[in-house]
């Protein structure tokens, strides 16, 4: 297993979740990381990025203000904290890594995918 996430669970509107993806060391050191979701009937959709580069971190219009990716390279795991969550944030959540030059906002370009975590939020 290349990417294992874990911290989904049950919580209320306006609870907080921390979702951490650990990284494989021994299969690469330098990645462009990302959190994905999936809502029931919905497309996989975006929800925040950080480049390996430095860039500045990206986010989905829905969670910006409210959802923080970071990364922790000594512990090889990059975290999503979310908070003020709500039930449209329900979901599967993906980490994905990639290793190439190529766009980090388009899900196709990741080629390194965990298994979800599920995520809900009762109203």
């Amino acid at each position: 297993v290349q990417l294992q996430a874990s911290g989904g669970g049950l919580v209320q509107a306006g609870g907080s979740l921390r979702l951490s993806c650990v990284v494989s060391q021994r299969t690469f050191s330098a990645y462009d990381a990302g959190w994905f979701r999936q809502a029931p009937g919905k497309e996989r959709e975006l929800v925040a990025i950080m480049p390996w580069r430095g860039d500045r971190q990206r986010y989905s219009g829905s969670v910006r203000g409210r959802f923080t990716i970071s990364r922790n390279q000594a512990k090889d795991t990059v975290y999503l904290q979310m908070n003020n969550l709500r039930p449209e944030d329900t979901a599967v959540y993906y980490c994905a890594a990639k290793t190439d030059s190529s766009a980090v906002d388009k899900i196709d370009n990741y080629n390194y995918w965990g298994q979800g975590t599920e995520v809900t939020v009762s109203s």
